[in-house]
């Protein structure tokens, strides 16, 4: 049994996508639905910045700054302590807003999407390539969730959590293809939702409403469970210096739990990969 310790009060209503990179200077991750993405200093405080009404993911650009998903797209910010000064629409589907996404190996950004009113089919998965254009890669799909590349590159994994699955795809440069089921989750589960990819290839999911976030090998059997003392565990990932700790974010939608909206840290064995950036 790992030891997980709460790193942060409750600074969340809905934390999600934890980022470790240092070109921001640790732990980034956001508070989704108040659109905040948020920094954890060193002396453990959290500085703020509000994007608007969603801050669905965030990720490190290439030449500096950073990538947020909004409600209706993407804004990009030249510098990591301002806010966004351009945005990228992604859709004006009115019941449609941005969830999650990551970086893939060729610089481009994947923003996955899910309906306000959480209806099955509401969401696709949008793909931003460097120089802005756009295209729908997966629609429909309910509710689009953590994405992580393989260490060589080659595979995808992927969250869908309507249908409760985790999906693999082959990856060639930054394009998926051949989507196939690799673990699917029974009702008491809860639901997979954030992930992170180590550098064994194993993944980590975060399952909402169950309290645990789950490692599980490339071919889908599982080898670990860290039970998080607050059901609502959203999202992950490996970071510190040494890309050995666990960090976990969690939400208080519909949960009084004490100590739901903190982030959460534990200990693992193998380190994490660095962050992959947006090129654009």
């Amino acid at each position: 049994m790992r030891n997980v310790e709460r790193i942060t009060d409750v600074v969340t209503f809905h934390g999600e996508g934890p980022v470790w990179s240092l070109e921001w200077g640790g732990l980034r991750f956001v508070d989704m639905l108040a659109g905040g993405v948020l920094t954890l200093r060193d002396d453990g405080e959290v500085d703020r910045i509000t994007v608007g009404k969603v801050a669905a993911m965030v990720r490190p650009r290439a030449n500096g700054g950073y990538v947020v998903a909004t409600e209706k797209g993407i804004a990009l910010a030249d510098d990591v302590t301002a806010e966004p000064t351009r945005s990228i629409r992604l859709t004006d589907r009115e019941n449609e807003r941005m969830n999650e996404g990551g970086a893939a190996p060729d610089g481009s950004l994947y923003v996955g999407s899910m309906a306000w009113d959480g209806s099955d089919d509401g969401g696709r998965l949008y793909r931003v390539m460097p120089d802005g254009g756009t295209e729908v890669v997966l629609d429909p799909v309910s509710v689009s969730n953590g994405l992580g590349f393989s260490p060589d590159h080659t595979l995808a994994y992927y969250a869908d959590s309507g249908p409760g699955r985790i999906d693999v795809f082959d990856v060639d440069g930054g394009v998926l293809s051949g989507r196939r089921p690799l673990v699917s989750f029974q009702d008491d589960d809860g639901v997979g939702d954030g992930l992170v990819v180590d550098s064994q290839g194993t993944f980590w999911v975060a399952m909402n409403g169950a309290g645990q976030v789950r490692r599980y090998s490339p071919d889908g059997e599982l080898l670990e469970t860290v039970e998080v003392p607050v059901p609502g565990v959203t999202a992950c990932t490996l970071g510190g210096p040494s890309l050995t700790d666990l960090f976990v974010t969690t939400s208080r939608e519909g949960d009084d739990t004490p100590g739901a909206g903190s982030v959460y840290a534990a200990a693992v064995d193998v380190p994490g990969l660095p962050v992959l950036p947006f090129t654009g």
